[in-house]
């Protein structure tokens, strides 16, 4: 089926999040270190479809495995189902609630027009069919090496996870480090004392809610995702914006210190190039 517009899109994600776990340290990793699941990078795809308006994973919580991600996943405001194994063969039927939870939402929440499905089983199928009939465009992401290829093809797009745009270590704060103005000279007399500045975020501690190493992880995914979609290097610099505030809504370049979000693309200029010369302002990555 086509797809709906991605800007006005609800979308609705489902992780299988012990299989995608099992899934990733067997086959996620070739150099001997652990393998680590971005959960980050999984939910920043998602939202290049439109505005996440679902988000559940399904695990046995009790699981150290699975609690260590935790923090990423409450942090994205992921709903945390707990499914407890109960057979002999240590299964916790995540599929079948799953597909239950998947299809109940559907039913209730009729503006949802894609649907992520984060597994690689076939058990999967009946339900990314299902989704399809109701005039879902459906998204399949697993980890290469335990994909079904009957799931693929019930699919209108599925995609390995280490085939992921945008999926890569964000850097260092030090390596990002936004340009500023030229120091004034120190004054030899003492000022006079000031009131203390407001916070730079709402968090009331001085700290930007968004630090400048996952603003610029946020500015070089959307820019991926925007030239995956359109197969064109010059993306409008709202879209580009648009897209950063669905992944991360607390981003905000003033609490970086920038006056404008073109100035804050200009910090990064060792990154991304402007075309400033048209009307519309447009952003590429740099080769």
């Amino acid at each position: 089926m086509s797809e709906p517009g991605r800007d006005q899109g609800r979308v609705a994600v489902y992780l299988d999040f012990d299989n995608i776990v099992i899934s990733t340290v067997r086959h996620g990793s070739d150099n001997g270190t652990p393998a680590v699941l971005d959960v980050g990078a999984i939910l920043d795809f998602a939202s290049s479809f439109g505005t996440v308006a679902i988000s559940r994973a399904y695990a046995d919580w009790s699981d150290p495995q699975n609690s260590s991600y935790h923090e990423q996943l409450t942090g994205r405001a992921v709903s945390l189902v707990q499914l407890f194994k109960t057979t002999a063969k240590f299964k916790n039927g995540a599929d079948i609630r799953l597909a239950i939870d998947a299809v109940e939402d559907l039913a209730q929440s009729r503006d949802i027009s894609h649907l992520v499905i984060v597994a690689g089983d076939s058990d999967y199928i009946p339900l990314a069919q299902h989704a399809r009939r109701r005039g879902c465009y459906v998204v399949g992401i697993g980890v290469a090496g335990s994909i079904s290829k009957y799931l693929q093809a019930a699919c209108d797009e599925y995609w390995s996870y280490d085939g992921l745009p945008g999926l890569r270590a964000p850097q260092d704060d030090s390596e990002d480090e936004p340009e500023t103005a030229p120091a004034t000279p120190v004054a030899t007399t003492t000022p006079p004392k000031q009131p203390p500045a407001a916070p730079a975020s709402g968090r009331g501690n001085g700290t930007p809610a968004v630090s400048k190493s996952r603003a610029t992880q946020l500015l070089l995914r959307a820019l991926e995702y925007a030239t995956s979609r359109t197969e064109q290097d010059w993306q409008p610099l709202g879209s580009i914006k648009n897209q950063m505030l669905r992944m991360e809504p607390a981003f905000q370049e003033s609490a970086l210190g920038f006056v404008k979000f073109t100035e804050f693309v200009r910090s990064r200029a060792n990154l991304v190039e402007l075309d400033e010369k048209k009307n519309k302002v447009r952003l590429r990555e740099k080769s």
